[in-house]
């Protein structure tokens, strides 16, 4: 298995279309065989940071995801959206190997 860990830096202007677009996109990574842990949105602390997290069995099952994305209409939109928005101005992905027992 392996967690794929997402930090945005955003746009505080703009934080309703984030959050609009995480929802755009836990839909699309589960419709690809991913677990979607959810998007975490700022709280207490730095106003401009959120998070993802979400799973696939394998490396190899989420370059699969990210090669099918590039051809699917609904993550082309979502794409698309963040794009317009402008909500998001930077992120970082890293990848875990989950320990849940």
């Amino acid at each position: 298995m392996v967690t794929i860990y997402l930090r945005y830096v955003l746009d505080t202007r703009r934080l309703k279309e984030f959050e609009h677009y995480g929802k755009l996109w836990i839909p699309l990574v589960e419709k690809f065989g991913g677990k979607h842990h959810g998007y975490f949105m700022p709280s207490e602390g730095a106003n401009n940071i959120a998070l993802a997290m979400f799973t696939f069995d394998s490396l190899a099952s989420y370059e699969s995801y990210r090669q099918r994305s590039f051809d699917d209409p609904d993550c082309q939109a979502a794409f698309r959206y963040a794009e317009e928005t402008r909500c998001i101005l930077s992120y970082e992905r890293s990848f875990f190997r989950p320990v849940f027992s």
